[in-house]
């Protein structure tokens, strides 16, 4: 039945699978059915002029469709990441980065390399050099959990 569909809209059929692509890609974004629908449609472009060519066999049209679809992959991957879209907020969901440069008071001693310091709401474990209670620092890093601190 499916091949019945397909041989009764001939070169159209390409045209309606690459519809059905730009359609799911809208249903589950992802950025990726939008190249293989865009690779359908031009080969259901020149399946229009190539259509009553003998050499145009099926084979030949999914040959391609395939090269078409991965040419059209690099092309959109090369534009996705053109497009550099600079954050207002590069330090969202990574609260220890955007600490770096911070000062603070010692709320416990550093000893053997680790202690505490509150910055706003929160306390903090750092590493750093050893420091009594009292002394300031200042945040140099973050590896997500822990801080380090050297004297400010």
């Amino acid at each position: 039945m499916l091949a019945r569909i397909i041989a009764e809209l001939g070169p159209w059929a390409w045209w309606v699978l690459g519809i059905v692509l730009l359609i799911l890609e809208v249903l589950m974004p992802g950025v990726f059915l939008v190249w293989i629908g865009i690779a359908a449609i031009l080969t259901g472009a020149l399946s229009l002029v190539l259509w009553e060519q003998a050499a145009w066999t099926w084979q030949v049209q999914w040959i391609v469709f395939a090269a078409l679809s991965l040419a059209a992959a690099l092309v959109g991957r090369r534009i996705v990441r053109s497009r550099g879209d600079k954050s207002d907020q590069p330090y969202l969901n990574q609260r220890g980065r955007s600490l770096v440069g911070r000062t603070a008071v010692l709320e416990q001693p550093i000893r053997e390399g680790r202690g505490r310091i509150r910055l706003d709401d929160t306390v903090w474990t750092v590493e750093g050099p050893d420091l009594p209670v009292g002394a300031r620092v200042r945040v140099t890093a973050s590896n997500g959990r822990d801080l380090t601190v050297e004297e400010a």
